[in-house]
């Protein structure tokens, strides 16, 4: 059904005649008549019936006529709500990991509730291959996710993907440990603690890949021994855990006690954030403007 015609209907309920809808409308009786004979085809039922020499709408017509009013109402309120001009509502649905959600949907979120409050976030905590998923299965409007400069993602061409920020990481070890290494070469830093257990992300394999490839530099295998997604039980096997063990984690980062954190150099060890979307989407006023809080 065109809903373009609903609106001859619903006008020909609300002034009676052919004549006062063609005014209405800036067109001609023969065009208001044809139009409501096409959208009577495409209902299947009688929307007219003689009046004298006039016509009047039957009891579909009135119910279709009824019908119209919401219909053409949520057609406009679509409209609008695409407009770029208008402004920006809707529910953003977020899928990102945990760092990217602190530092920069949080404080998005925080400009949305004072400036923008007909913008609504959902947000949830995912790996970045996680995200990818379900942006590609349309479940959410914005991935959050990262890769390493050493081990970088390859992401669908059906995704826009816009860098965020860009974090270094060093190595965390036991702090008494920490005098093992010399310098800040990462090749040597890695050297050092060859013998030490080694800690990975638990839900994503890009730390472990580039743990992995630097190893492979300095001639040995890392023993993997421990999985974590949160950094703070990274930082407590390292300084309580069964064994020597050491992980990557954020430079700049408030450690525990018992737990250095060793800068890497030639070649630095840099965490790359990113704001990805399915292509074309970002044109949605309220992702838009999601976008551009993020990208402040």
């Amino acid at each position: 059904m065109d809903t373009r015609r609903l609106r001859f209907l619903l006008e020909l309920s609300r002034h009676g005649s052919m004549r006062a809808v063609a005014d209405v409308l800036g067109t001609t009786t023969s065009t208001v008549s044809q139009q409501i004979a096409v959208l009577a085809k495409e209902t299947g039922a009688p929307l007219l019936e003689p009046d004298g020499r006039r016509v009047r709408l039957t009891p579909a017509g009135r119910r279709l006529a009824e019908h119209a009013v919401t219909i053409l109402a949520a057609v406009e309120a679509a409209r609008a709500d695409l407009d770029p001009g208008a402004e920006p509502a809707g529910t953003v649905r977020v899928a990102g990991f945990a760092t990217a959600v602190r530092r920069s949907l949080l404080p998005a979120a925080t400009a949305l509730a004072d400036h923008h409050p007909r913008v609504d976030l959902r947000i949830s905590e995912y790996e970045p291959h996680e995200a990818f998923a379900a942006l590609l299965a349309d479940d959410i409007d914005l991935a959050l996710t990262y890769d390493y400069d050493l081990a970088p993602a390859v992401t669908d061409p059906a995704i826009t993907v816009s860098p965020l920020w860009t974090a270094r990481w060093g190595l965390a070890v036991p702090a008494a440990d920490a005098a093992r290494a010399r310098g800040e070469n990462t090749g040597a830093v890695f050297e050092a603690f060859r013998d030490h257990d080694w800690i990975v992300n638990s839900r994503n394999s890009a730390d472990e890949d580039v743990i992995r490839r630097l190893a492979s530099t300095a001639r040995f295998t890392p023993r993997i021994t421990h999985r974590a997604d949160s950094l703070e039980l990274v930082e407590d096997l390292i300084a309580t855990g069964p064994a020597p063990a050491v992980g990557l984690l954020p430079s700049g980062r408030a450690l525990r006690s018992g737990v250095a954190l060793l800068p890497l150099a030639g070649p630095d060890v840099r965490q790359r954030a990113f704001a990805c979307t399915r292509r074309g989407r970002e044109v949605w006023p309220p992702l838009a403007l999601v976008l551009g809080l993020l990208a402040r």
